[in-house]
């Protein structure tokens, strides 16, 4: 009686067992009431998933703590996401070790501290060696972890915005100890100080320590040698004209003043000798004139081989794109980037289909069965800016799906979900293809993120799907694209960087070979036939490599203010030897 009066309970646990699933979203008003009949935890009976990839259980106010046989029964879990639930004041048992965890997101609850044996896991041998971002944004934490670095060598994105802290550890700043730290947000803490050791951090590329306590910053925060955007804003600083330039001015102007000795870092420590200036000054030269071309004979070499990607700034586009977030998706998919590539070849051969299949394959891999990111391509004729990000009712919200007609969000997951079943029953099995993989991501939500052009019609539903309006096509040369997550700004970025990149490969393997056309390209709108035209296709009759041209976009909330934009300084930073990014 009592094993089926669990089951009865926890019908989401039937139905993963049984459909051997890897993913599990646990949300919904009749969630409080069961883990409050649980003991304010999760039934044991989900820790004997093993299978299971990407765990999300959020909004329950009764979740006070995990509940012990997490670590034991899911060492397969590369994302846990537990927010907006009642976790705290520590946790108990704690989490790790988690082999294979990537992404541990723990926002909106009420952690105070993450002692040892009440925290994230061991430090030795590390409890979470694989994760990359952490997201301890709106809990209560007074201090944070002194072993946080040695638990989770690997991180790349940390947030801990909206919370009680009012220093760092020590630790978390020590050489090597975060080798691949890239994005730190520490924005509406308590913080008094920063340690001129954060220039140990040699890949920071973002740094938001806003609205804090902090009264000087560290001269030696211009060594962090990929640092390319800050935000200072909302402290009370000695140093009037830093508070001033910090409030209105660009990353690199900041950073320049504390290099060259400003009062931001409390006597400029680590730049008192003016010859060190003039060698940091030397070697910028150098490495802008090498970034130039010098003079000249770098890109006489290997042309034919070789393809630009040329960055456009904002202020360099008369027309630029804009994308405006409304507040409502914080709650949904909060994160968004956005750009514009101009000069795609996708007639050639299969072209077409090799854009496709490299789309499909970074939904794959780094955007983890798109449970950690989703990206759109889209054709730029068809998209009238600007654009809103928004969330709506699932009733409410309309769109022309890929190869559908016209249907509510809430009508399209309903079909998807009969197709879904329909196909496990024809192929007898368990698991299916397509977009019915990603239905679980919508489970519980109350609004559905999308994206609405000028014209009010929604270009895009992630992580579903996009809209026939801006549909791809073989005679697309100029594309927008866009990344969304749930969990991190910066794997918006990652995948964006890997799909321009792979862009600029596929170029380049056009120009290489000169394919026919083919009847094989299942593309139902190509223009099979047609002769080439110089204004849709960009290598023809060209001579050499045929620049790629990536358009800034900004994304700003809805009183105009920046949030971010892409690609920043610090995008794009990596690319193979054959791509040349010239900015």
């Amino acid at each position: 009686m009592a094993a089926a009066a669990v089951s009865e309970a926890w019908p989401e646990l039937d139905l993963a067992e049984r459909e051997r699933r890897r993913e599990l979203l646990l949300t919904g008003p009749g969630l409080e009431e069961r883990v409050r009949a649980a003991g304010g935890q999760l039934p044991p009976r989900l820790f004997t998933l093993p299978l299971l990839h990407y765990l999300e259980v959020s909004g329950c106010g009764s979740l006070r703590a995990p509940g012990p046989g997490l670590a034991q029964g899911l060492p397969q879990l590369h994302s846990l996401v537990l927010r907006r639930n009642a976790l705290g004041p520590g946790l108990s048992p704690e989490l790790g070790p988690l082999p294979a965890l990537r992404v541990l997101d723990l926002s909106g609850n009420a952690l105070e501290a993450l002692p040892p044996g009440q925290g994230l896991g061991p430090a030795e041998p590390p409890g979470l060696p694989q994760l990359q971002s952490l997201n301890l944004s709106g809990n209560r934490l007074r201090e944070l972890p002194a072993d946080l670095a040695r638990c989770a060598p690997r991180l790349q994105s940390l947030n801990l915005t909206g919370n009680c802290l009012d220093s760092f550890p020590a630790e978390l700043f020590r050489p090597g100890a975060l080798p691949l730290l890239s994005e730190l947000a520490a924005a509406d803490n308590c913080l008094r100080e920063l340690s001129p050791d954060i220039a140990h951090l040699a890949s920071l590329k973002t740094l938001d320590l806003s609205n804090n306590q902090l009264s000087e910053i560290p001269a030696e925060l211009a060594d962090c040698p990929k640092l390319k955007e800050i935000n200072f804003r909302g402290n009370k600083l000695r140093d009037k004209r830093l508070e001033k330039m910090v409030s209105g001015c660009q990353t690199r102007s900041i950073l320049e003043y504390l290099r060259v000795g400003g009062r931001g870092g409390g006597k400029g420590k680590g730049r008192a000798e003016g010859s060190e200036k003039e060698d940091s000054r030397k070697r910028r030269r150098e490495r802008r004139q090498r970034r130039e071309g010098g003079d000249g004979e770098e890109q006489d070499v290997g042309d034919a081989g070789r393809l630009l990607l040329r960055v456009l700034h904002v202020s360099e586009n008369p027309a630029p794109l804009t994308v405006r977030v409304s507040p409502e998706v914080r709650d949904v998919r909060p994160y968004i980037v956005g750009a514009v590539v101009r000069g795609m070849d996708l007639q050639p051969g299969n072209a077409l289909k090799r854009f496709l299949t490299s789309q499909t394959k970074l939904h794959e891999d780094l955007c983890e069965k798109r449970t950690a990111a989703t990206l759109a391509t889209h054709e730029l004729r068809a998209v009238k800016g600007p654009l809103l990000y928004c969330a709506r009712p699932p009733q409410d919200l309309k769109i022309v799906p890929l190869g559908r007609k016209e249907a509510k969000a809430k009508e399209l997951v309903r079909q998807l979900q009969l197709e879904a079943e329909e196909q496990r029953k024809q192929k007898k099995r368990q698991s299916v293809s397509g977009l019915h993989r990603y239905l679980h991501l919508l489970d519980g939500k109350e609004n559905y993120p999308c994206l609405v052009d000028a014209d009010g019609d929604v270009i895009s539903f992630p992580p579903i799907t996009n809209s026939e309006k801006t549909k791809v096509k073989k005679t697309t040369s100029d594309l927008f694209l866009e990344v969304t997550s749930a969990t991190s700004l910066q794997i918006c970025k990652d995948v964006m960087d890997a799909l321009i990149l792979k862009m600029a490969e596929m170029n380049k393997y056009t120009l290489e070979n000169k394919e026919e056309g083919s009847l094989s390209d299942t593309e139902a709108d190509a223009a099979s036939g047609q002769l080439s035209d110089p204004r849709t296709n960009p290598s023809a009759g060209k001579d050499g490599p045929s620049p790629l041209v990536v358009e800034q976009v900004r994304v700003v909330d809805l009183e105009g203010s920046l949030k971010v934009v892409y690609p920043s300084k610090a995008d794009l930073a990596i690319a193979p030897p054959h791509v040349t990014v010239v900015r």
